[in-house]
């Protein structure tokens, strides 16, 4: 069975936590579980003196480090595990812009962690920048498919006070962090539990998703794309969203794509589901070379590189 990360009654203690932090003003940028190693390896016994120690490196910290109330609190909610004398969190919380979200602890082992990494923020920059171009009309009807913590579709409603945003996971844990997120936020959400485009009706002015894209050993959630190589997850995704798309709805898609032999079989596959639909897209490279390091796995020994690549499809109004 899989372990719970967050018992029942944990999300006062989460709001209280992520309300602590905003007021100290908190920032983290979180880096790749394999840089977070190698700083680990260069300080193996070190413990927390900060507040991003203890919820960005995910650090053992002294009992003062949090007001006593607050202390008490998540060790009631089941969010610390005691290492002798002191406290180690099973949650940590990245930063973006002023935002903050709730995720995962270090490591992120679980069959149900709730991720966030460079790719968070090379996500919400897609984002960004396609709707900076390109602006949604009034009061849209946003749908974040397999949000995690709710950063890519929290981040872009922030900047739009008039639309609806619907965020969806198949994890329940990720709708938790979501969730608390987008309180700490002051955004109203509609939080929807499923698999993607069948846990919610109707249709969309924005479609957005960062699936996950790697072959994972242990069928991870958070991490594993299917098979093909890891994309078959984002190919569903992608097909599926189209239909769902408003008049003048647009679908905006981040993920990795293993190029094997210098083909993007991704693109191949989807191209007849976009021209079949009558769309307009855009597809570009974000970043050529991300994740190398899974290169020397024996799944991927065909692979020239793994790409990370932006979709862009809109239907005509």
């Amino acid at each position: 069975m899989t372990d719970t990360i967050f018992a029942s009654g944990a999300e006062q203690a989460l709001t209280s936590l992520l309300a602590h932090l905003q007021e100290a003003h908190y920032r983290f940028i979180t880096t790749t579980p394999l840089t977070h190693a190698r700083v680990f390896a260069r300080q193996p016994a070190g413990s927390a003196t900060t507040l991003p120690d203890a919820f960005g490196w995910n650090l053992p910290f002294e009992p003062g480090l949090l007001p006593a109330q607050l202390l008490a609190a998540l060790d009631a909610a089941g969010l610390l595990s005691r290492i002798g004398q002191q406290w180690r969190s099973k949650v940590r919380v990245s930063s973006i812009d002023d935002a903050l979200f709730l995720h995962s602890a270090y490591p992120t082992d679980q069959e149900n962690a709730v991720f966030f990494g460079p790719d968070t923020y090379r996500y919400v920059r897609f984002m960004q920048q396609a709707l900076a171009l390109a602006p949604l009309g009034p009061q849209p009807r946003i749908l974040d498919i397999g949000c995690g913590s709710g950063a890519g579709g929290l981040m872009v409603a922030k900047q739009l006070a008039d639309a609806t945003l619907v965020l969806n996971d198949i994890n329940p844990e990720a709708l938790v962090c979501a969730g608390r997120n987008a309180q700490a936020a002051g955004i109203a959400v509609q939080l929807a539990l499923g698999d993607s485009l069948a846990a919610v009706d109707g249709q969309f002015d924005l479609i957005m998703a960062n699936p996950p894209y790697l072959v994972d050993d242990d069928a991870r959630t958070y991490r594993h794309g299917g098979d093909r190589l890891g994309r078959s997850l984002s190919l569903r995704m992608a097909t599926q969203s189209l239909p769902r798309l408003a008049p003048g709805g647009r679908l905006l898609l981040y993920t990795g794509i293993a190029i094997v032999r210098g083909v993007d079989e991704f693109l191949l596959e989807l191209k007849p589901a976009l021209d079949g639909a009558g769309l307009e897209w855009r597809y570009q490279e974000l970043d050529p070379d991300v994740f190398g390091e899974e290169l020397e796995r024996d799944v991927y020994r065909e692979v020239d590189r793994i790409a990370a690549i932006g979709l862009e499809a809109r239907r005509p109004s």
